[in-house]
């Protein structure tokens, strides 16, 4: 038997929704985990490097991940709207 795929474009999200799933929370706790770890070893690698123009790198791909990590951060506080 043949299975149809699913040919339409994925759609992004114009907002998180109110609930997520299980499965949901504890990828996005991964995620956080993930980001902060990165955050932490490029810190640690920058202090440790001699050559500033890499020095100056590490610290750019830390301070990425510190953005990354306060996005999700900032998409799980709840919605504060007063209606």
């Amino acid at each position: 038997m043949q299975q149809q795929m699913n040919t339409q474009p994925h759609e992004m999200m114009a907002q998180p929704p109110e609930m997520i799933s299980t499965k949901d929370a504890l990828y996005l706790t991964d995620a956080l985990s993930w980001n902060l770890l990165a955050m932490k070893k490029a810190h640690f690698f920058a202090s440790q490097c001699q050559d500033q123009e890499i020095k100056q790198a590490i610290e750019r791909v830390g301070q990425m991940h510190q953005r990354h990590y306060q996005q999700l951060l900032h998409q799980l506080q709840p919605s504060t709207h007063v209606q």
